[in-house]
């Protein structure tokens, strides 16, 4: 079959779901948008609590694992990622977080003219229907729904008066200028509901006669008539597929899809592309490289105090708690388990946060419970030490020309020492952190990795033997106008015509934040890119 569209968006995730939303208003253009995933009609991705048990089946996930990572002790470490219409917005912890200012002016010095803070705070606003209104910092007409986490337990009370004790700041606002300190961060829900961008963008649109939303559909090759993008070939199960596109397809596939379909297509580094076979099309020697994302390594202490997670799932309390969620869009099942995040610099000269610290008042793998049944777990508190700005950096690459074969995924995760030596800090500030204050009432023996690694050398084993990614790849298609870059600042694909790519693999480099509501803004922006609503401040 061969169909014939104004525009071709591959990839229905964070980004995608918005281009394609924003190039069908107005009926000018006929889009197809093509998602590998299922629809997203789970009520557990509706509901945000039930991110969770998403995690824990690895439901709607593509299945990855890294190579072996040669830094951390030769683990292959898996890699979630959303495979359903919304991709990870779908299936994500919902943390909205736009990183720090200073991240989006690197990318202007690193060659992403027009992309200052300055620049793209509009575009996070555009999206955003945030219930602290509208405001300079943020949008309250917008598609998705963001709104403040509501937390009265005591443990969060605890540490914030821990934080006040210890000379850091408290933030009620991460997104209103002042990414330092201890707080919680705004999640992505709307009335009770997750709002990924299936659900915000594309649900309300989806009777548009001319959006054409395709699931189950694997892309496996972009189209050239020379050097122009013509079209997408994909399959959906046993059949093949042709679209042809008369304006531009629109690559969003996120940090490891779109490099691997721009390298299943011929667009790469050439000498790796002719080794599988492939004729290149562009020799792109930056294509899938540079990969970054933000080492973690967990830790766990037993709390004192009985914590206010384990009593609620208790599997008749969560009964009543799901059918108080489907009636009202309130409670337990409306939020997630957080008790606090902090942004904090490992040296006072920094000028901005370089690591960040998330406590969650529950094991990272609690079940439900009922007495008699199965017990319920130990009372535990589960950390995420993070650092924000990495210097590792890793690699995308074809394992084979079979486009059904998944990408070779390398992180080289501690490669640079600097990396794991953040790590070691991050370990020796938390530990003084939950022993210090009002964190003494509920913090008690350290589990993960236990009061037996005190020397330098088993910790750093410890690190070598944890650590993983927070699940925020990007920057393996970047910005920029030297020689490894892939996309010009207006995310056009370098020596090619009609092809774009917008997701997290365009940053020039990685923000020190969560990356969703930033693949979000890349997504606003390309779509104005893509209709010439450019802003003055664009070459």
């Amino acid at each position: 079959m061969n169909q014939s569209f104004d525009f071709i968006v591959v990839g229905g995730g964070s980004a995608g779901a918005v281009v394609a939303a924003r190039l069908s208003e107005g009926a000018k253009y006929s889009v197809l948008l093509l998602e590998a995933g299922a629809p997203d009609k789970s009520l557990l991705i509706r509901m945000p609590l039930g991110f969770r048990l998403i995690r824990q089946l690895a439901l709607f996930d593509w299945g990855y694992r890294s190579e072996p990572e040669p830094h951390a002790n030769a683990r292959s470490i898996h890699i979630p990622r959303g495979k359903v219409l919304g991709g990870s917005s779908s299936v994500n912890g919902m943390i909205y977080s736009r990183g720090h200012a200073r991240d989006y002016d690197e990318w202007v010095r690193l060659g992403a003219a027009g992309w200052s803070y300055d620049d793209v705070l509009s575009y996070f606003r555009k999206s955003e229907r945030s219930d602290r209104g509208a405001s300079t910092w943020h949008g309250a007409d917008g598609a998705m729904g963001v709104s403040r986490i509501s937390n009265d337990d005591p443990l969060a009370h605890a540490i914030k008066q821990t934080a006040v004790e210890l000379g850091y700041p408290v933030v009620d606002d991460f997104e209103a200028g002042s990414h330092e300190g201890f707080g919680l961060p705004d999640l992505t829900v709307g009335k009770g509901r997750r709002s990924s961008t299936a659900s915000a963008f594309l649900a309300p649109v989806r009777d548009r006669a001319n959006l054409h939303v395709v699931t189950g559909a694997h892309a496996t090759r972009i189209l050239f008539k020379g050097t122009r993008a013509t079209g997408v070939e994909y399959r959906v199960g046993e059949k093949a597929f042709t679209a042809s596109c008369s304006r531009e397809t629109i690559l969003c596939g996120g940090a490891y899809g779109s490099p691997h379909l721009l390298m299943l297509s011929g667009v790469g580094p050439a000498e790796h592309l002719r080794r599988h076979g492939i004729s290149v099309v562009a020799d792109l020697p930056g294509v899938g490289t540079g990969l970054q994302d933000h080492p973690l390594v967990p830790m766990v202490f037993r709390s004192k105090q009985p914590l206010l997670v384990r009593s609620a799932t208790r599997a008749d309390r969560i009964a009543w708690a799901a059918l108080r969620w489907m009636l009202t869009g309130k409670g337990f099942l409306a939020t997630q388990p957080l008790s606090s995040v902090a942004y904090y610099r490992s040296q006072p000269s920094l000028a901005r946060p370089d690591l960040e610290f998330v406590l969650i008042p529950t094991s990272l793998d609690a079940k439900v419970w009922f007495p008699g049944i199965r017990p319920p777990g130990a009372d535990l508190l589960s950390i995420y030490n993070i650092v924000l700005q990495p210097e590792s950096r890793g690699s995308v690459r074809l394992r084979s020309a079979n486009p059904h074969e998944p990408p070779a995924i390398q992180f080289n995760l501690l490669q640079s020492d600097h990396d794991a030596e953040l790590l070691r800090h991050a370990i020796g500030w938390t530990r003084d952190l939950m022993s210090a204050g009002s964190m003494q009432r509920f913090v008690g023996e350290e589990a993960l990795p236990g009061r037996g690694v005190e020397d330098a050398a088993g910790v750093k084993e410890f690190i070598r033997s944890a650590v993983v990614t927070a699940q925020h790849p990007a920057c393996t298609c970047r910005m920029g106008v030297d020689a490894e870059s892939v996309v010009d600042p207006q995310l056009r694909v370098h020596g090619l015509q009609g092809l774009r790519v917008a997701d997290a693999s365009v940053m020039p480099t990685l923000i020190g934040g969560h990356t969703n509501a930033t693949s979000i803004m890349i997504g606003e922006r390309a779509a104005d890119f893509v209709r010439g609503e450019i802003p003055a401040s664009m070459p």
